[in-house]
């Protein structure tokens, strides 16, 4: 009897080299590749990271800072005006359902960058901007594409939740469940960028921004999370479970995320230094070894 056995991981990653360029090695969380070792022609090494390959292009990060930061803000302003509004409030869900429409733009933002970045080493870019694709062996791609999941889940659950008239059940059904859903999706992909950081499951690295914005997005999933628990609407009193920790839940997560937000052109300004003052930097003739 034969067993089945796991596909192996990727030998590499995505990128394409110049011909007179080797791969040392390859590494990254199970069975993604984060972060590869390269040998240019002159012998020195190249340290290929996939979140840094990917955010080549400022502008972009700076409109996916700004959606994510705005609608970070609008949950923000919404869940407390909601923890000390004595009657639902029409604004209130127009406030929400407007910041879920921000966080869709944004997470396609991420996404889109993550489908169009540069396919070889030396970032020449295509010309042709894509729209979607299917790489679902990339971390990055798999974690966009789930965080977009989740943010169009999002706009189904604020956008019902302002119709009136409805009970317990119909609450929890178009309201409580997208929610719930976009909450995980949110977690999960929260949780492969915080891996595509690390190149592992978990680590600490306290003096990485990078480091720094996947582990507030990740706290802030993981409080959109609770929030969502304690926001399902109990059949026998027509009540949320706990409204206190629901709004407290959003409101922390809503905080994470605008941090997280804000540190992303840092992010790209420090990368930025760093690629440059790397360029400049004299090589080593050929023949310095691998050592």
């Amino acid at each position: 009897m034969t067993g089945t056995h796991a596909p192996a991981p990727p030998e590499h990653g995505y990128v394409a080299l110049p011909e007179d360029w080797e791969r040392v090695s390859a590494g990254g969380p199970g069975p993604f590749v984060t972060h590869e070792v390269l040998l240019r022609p002159d012998g020195t090494l190249v340290h290929w990271r996939s979140r840094v390959h990917r955010k080549s292009a400022p502008h972009a990060t700076r409109w996916i800072a700004a959606g994510f930061a705005l609608g970070s803000i609008c949950f923000l302003v919404a869940s407390v005006a909601a923890q000390w509004a004595s009657s639902p409030r029409p604004a209130i869900g127009v406030t929400f359902f407007v910041g879920s429409l921000l966080f869709t733009a944004a997470s396609y933002l991420g996404y889109a960058e993550a489908v169009n970045a540069p396919r070889d080493h030396l970032r020449a870019r295509r010309l042709r901007f894509r729209p979607a694709s299917w790489e679902p062996r990339r971390i990055d791609w798999l974690a966009g594409a789930t965080q977009l999941v989740g943010a169009l889940l999002f706009n189904v659950s604020t956008f019902l939740a302002m119709q009136h008239g409805l009970d317990a059940r119909q609450t929890d059904l178009r309201v409580w469940a997208p929610d719930a859903f976009g909450s995980v999706c949110f977690l999960v992909a929260s949780a492969l960028a915080y891996a595509e950081v690390c190149h592992r499951w978990w680590c600490m690295r306290r003096r990485s921004l990078s480091w720094w914005i996947v582990a507030l997005n990740l706290v802030g999933s993981v409080a959109f999370g609770v929030a969502a628990i304690a926001s399902l609407v109990d059949p026998s009193t027509e009540e949320v479970v706990n409204a206190r920790i629901a709004n407290a839940g959003t409101s922390i997560g809503a905080a994470c995320f605008l941090a997280g937000a804000l540190l992303l052109p840092r992010e790209a300004a420090a990368e930025r230094r760093s690629r440059e003052a790397s360029d400049a930097e004299p090589h080593p003739p050929s023949g310095g070894g691998t050592a």
